[in-house]
């Protein structure tokens, strides 16, 4: 049987290591949706339609508030809310 020993001390070295990449890592925000289209409603909001850094698409109603993603690159899933959607635009807090 063979045994694996490791010293208090190579573990110590590790974990400073690591601390210390972390210290060094930056947090980066990915980049803001780029808007790409506002779909009306038929009361009078609007679905306005985003693509993510990554391809993805989503959307946002100013008239129900309902948020939707889709890595579908093709902005239908606004088209049919904005077809649905009866509710009107909701007022911005101030």
């Amino acid at each position: 049987m063979t045994a694996t020993v490791t010293s208090l001390t190579s573990l110590t070295s590790l974990t400073a290591f690591a601390a210390a990449a972390a210290a060094d890592a930056v947090y980066v925000s990915p980049p803001a949706p780029m808007f790409l289209a506002s779909i009306p409603t038929g009361a009078g909001a609007d679905v306005h339609v985003y693509q993510d850094s990554d391809g993805s698409l989503s959307s946002t109603c100013t008239g129900c508030g309902e948020y939707a993603w889709t890595l579908l690159m093709n902005p239908e899933f606004a088209q049919e809310h904005a077809a649905e959607c009866l509710r009107p635009p909701r007022r911005r807090a101030a």
